[in-house]
């Protein structure tokens, strides 16, 4: 399986692009689900859009696959990870884990600065899932997450999210079942305002009630990782 429709990476500059810049170029493009579980990096083709050696872009694939975000095959190559539904179910408690106690913390620091900045961050959702912005959207509503991590202002909590729900949408692509952009934006508010009253025994259940909602969608039959949505069409997206 080839680069799934030359996924347009952002940031990609004519100079020399670092392996960071790949391993984010390449994360993002998968959150945003451009590319699919199963389809395959072709070294050249990236170290070419990158303007980098193969040497580089394979230090890049290895970093990704360490995230657990690409699969490395002996002799076959690169492929963008197709989690199993145990793995799923494994990710899911490890949120439900990291976030519970993140919530903790966060009502000790946070300012309201940072529910101004929450709130901005909610409203660029609600009009992503508006418009029917899909790749915006889906970001966004990943994003929601690592932004709490971001008022911690720890740099190991932060990269951990970010691994957590980049997975997190690899999940979501192959085992939801149903689009529930909206609703999913809605438990985000409620999440929150529950933050701004300092309510932590109600933003944790909240918490593990959004979450279980994502996770319940999961099915036993994974979608077919090479089928792609055609150009323009509504998909089932990551709710998280």
């Amino acid at each position: 399986m080839q680069l799934i429709a030359e996924p347009n990476f952002p940031g990609v500059a004519s100079e020399v692009s670092s392996t960071e810049h790949i391993v984010a170029a390449v994360t993002q493009a998968i959150v945003e689900h451009r590319l699919l579980p199963g389809a395959k990096l072709v070294e050249q083709r990236l170290g070419d859009r990158f303007g980098v050696s193969r040497t580089v872009v394979r230090q890049a694939l290895f970093r990704l696959s360490e995230l657990k975000l690409v699969r490395l095959e002996p002799a076959r190559g690169a492929f963008v990870a197709a989690p199993s539904l145990q793995e799923a179910r494994e990710v899911f408690a490890v949120r439900r884990m990291v976030e519970s106690q993140m919530l903790r913390e966060l009502m000790a620091c946070i300012k309201p600065a940072d529910i101004r900045k929450l709130k901005a961050h909610l409203k660029a959702e609600r009009d992503a899932v508006a418009r029917i912005d899909v790749p915006s959207r889906t970001k966004l509503l990943f994003d929601f997450h690592v932004r709490l991590a971001e008022v911690l202002g720890n740099q190991v909590l932060i990269d951990l999210m970010q691994e957590l729900v980049s997975r997190c949408s690899l999940i979501t692509l192959m085992y939801q079942s149903a689009d529930n952009a909206q609703k999913s934006n809605a438990e985000h508010g409620q999440l929150l305002k529950a933050i701004e009253n300092r309510d932590a025994n109600l933003a944790i259940q909240l918490l593990h009630e959004h979450l279980q909602s994502v996770e319940q969608q999961l099915t036993l039959a994974p979608r077919a990782p090479h089928l792609a949505p055609s150009s323009g069409a509504e998909r089932a997206q990551p709710l998280a």
